[in-house]
């Protein structure tokens, strides 16, 4: 994909537009599991227009290069990585939009925080993102996964994305209808299309009520996910609506089961934990036994649900 490394000049074209520049940043830092080699360089846009012109520029440089929200759905090698970073962390701005009596419609940059924006609309007494007050990650990655909890999914609340469209180097609006959602799947993955921000639709509800539901939900979490340790979240998509992976797993002896320091999770065996010092490959090894295990078993292939970047 051509040279890893900007010239230092365009580097300085890059931060004078507004973009923060690190070399040879160890992603460990950025992910949630604790883990990650090196990249060459990690940008970080301040504004969506910085955001849209370094995309525009990395594909003009032909620089190899990912996009990074809060690295909670991503398993990161630990090597030195041949490609760089875009971060969002950044573009977590919002516009508030009253559509009529009972209806807000919030514009959020996507590197806002799921969660923060689930309890900010919450506590604003509006209903629609509760069952996203514990997913960890960015708006713009809940969009591009789909994510969902309890119920609820991101496809039920935006109604349109703008969009950077790598291809022609335009700004795309896509309508919901546009986006073709699924489980966990979205048009976003299809790599045309980087989202910028979007729009999200809240109705006005019984505040106790909306309270009552976040309450519900953080409770659940806490009692029954390992979110006090490091990890990428459930690490397997549930092959079909009655095949629960954890449950599965755990009925086959592997909860607790571990290599080297990561570990099937004993509060729930559909997460991995990384116990303290987890290397890439004793993720990928574990999961790898699993999906055999599960196989030889049950006779059903399971599909990892975080990104793999190597």
């Amino acid at each position: 994909m051509g040279e890893v490394m900007i010239s230092e000049e365009n580097l300085k074209k890059l931060y004078i537009n507004g973009c923060d520049i690190k070399k040879n940043e160890p992603l460990k830092y950025y992910t949630s599991f604790r883990i990650g080699g090196s990249v060459p360089l990690a940008l970080f846009p301040k504004t969506l227009k910085t955001f849209s012109e370094t995309l525009f520029k990395l594909k003009e440089y032909n620089i190899p290069y990912k996009i990074l929200g809060q690295g909670t759905n991503l398993i990161v090698s630990d090597s030195d990585l041949k490609f760089n970073v875009l971060c969002t962390k950044y573009l977590n701005n919002l516009k508030i939009e009253k559509k009529d009596n009972r209806s807000l419609v919030i514009e959020v940059e996507s590197g806002m925080s799921l969660s923060t924006l689930s309890f900010l609309i919450s506590g604003w007494g509006y209903s629609g993102l509760e069952f996203a007050c514990g997913i960890p990650g960015t708006v713009g990655g809940g969009i591009y996964m789909n994510a969902g909890a309890y119920g609820g999914e991101m496809k039920e609340v935006v109604l349109e994305v703008e969009s950077y469209d790598l291809k022609n180097n335009t700004i795309r609006i896509l309508k919901k209808e546009d986006m073709k959602f699924g489980y966990r799947k979205s048009i976003f993955q299809e790599g045309n299309l980087v989202i910028l921000s979007a729009k999200i639709l809240v109705e006005k509800d019984n505040q106790e009520f909306i309270y009552n539901k976040i309450k519900e939900y953080s409770t659940r979490r806490w009692e029954k996910q390992p979110i006090d340790m490091p990890s990428a979240g459930s690490i397997f998509k549930r092959p079909k609506p009655d095949f629960y992976v954890g449950t599965t797993i755990e009925e086959l002896g592997l909860k607790g089961y571990a290599i080297g320091d990561a570990q099937i999770s004993t509060k729930h065996a559909g997460f991995i934990i990384n116990r303290g010092n987890a290397s890439f490959e004793d993720v990928i090894s574990l999961i790898e036994h699993v999906k055999k295990i599960v196989k030889e078993s049950c006779g059903v292939s399971l599909e990892v649900e975080p990104q793999i970047w190597r």
